[in-house]
């Protein structure tokens, strides 16, 4: 997200100040020893600050439908929004060309309460929401420009500070189970009979498929046998 809004911020500064004059733009600390290395027109947007807008927080989820606006598909928690704010300084040979530089930067800037759509890409052009902007606005009570600047070991310069407003979602869409489109359906097999059948041709010793001709042959033998001595043990 924070390397999104860096190439946001340059595309404004070339499209709206810069039009194609050949003025590096960086994103670096201007330190001393970095400014003593500066031999060329350059226009310096350092990120100094991040923190979270906390009157922009919410709280809960909110659900994502399909085209019918009907069918919940995914469910998702709110963004989160973070200030980014840069530090914008001019460096060149003459204290007139940063100034000129400078003024381009406010102009072009004001134009806009948030980062036009051509300077948007990856997640912050999918986002639905607008990305405010605000430039040279006074600093909070807990931050001095001047505590910056002795921070990074330099002498103070002019400078605009640029704050950026910008989303950032950590949690992404959670999808939700596809919702039944058929009724339920039950079916009852009825196995009370089956079970007293097959109890019963346990119990009966006629029963066509446990009579001696359907049994083995010896099994058979045996049991005519059993029924002739009981045969003859009634006559006498």
């Amino acid at each position: 997200m924070i390397h999104e809004v860096d190439q946001a911020v340059e595309a404004v500064i070339r499209q709206e100040a810069l039009q194609g004059n050949s003025v590096e733009v960086v994103f670096e600390a201007p330190t001393k020893d970095w400014a003593a290395r500066r031999n060329a027109p350059t226009l310096d947007a350092y990120l100094y600050d991040i923190r979270e807008d906390l009157s922009r927080r919410a709280v809960g989820q909110w659900n994502i439908t399909d085209d019918d606006g009907q069918t919940v598909t995914g469910r998702g928690r709110p963004v989160r929004y973070f200030k980014l704010s840069y530090l914008i300084t001019a460096w060149t040979q003459r204290p007139e060309d940063e100034h000129r530089l400078l003024a381009a930067i406010l102009g072009g800037f004001l134009r806009w309460d948030a980062l036009p759509a051509y300077s948007l890409t990856g997640s912050l052009a999918e986002m639905p929401m607008a990305i405010p902007i605000s430039i040279a606005l006074p600093p909070p009570q807990d931050r001095a420009i001047s505590d910056i600047w002795s921070a990074l070991g330099g002498e103070l310069k002019p400078s605009l500070d640029l704050v950026v407003t910008a989303p950032f979602d950590p949690h992404g869409v959670q999808p939700v189970a596809v919702p039944v489109a058929e009724p339920l359906r039950l079916s009852v097999a009825n196995t009370t009979n089956a079970s007293r059948e097959e109890a019963g041709r346990r119990r009966d010793p006629i029963h066509p498929e446990t009579a001696p001709e359907a049994l083995p042959a010896a099994d058979a033998t045996k049991t005519a046998s059993g029924r002739e001595a009981a045969r003859r043990r009634r006559t006498t």
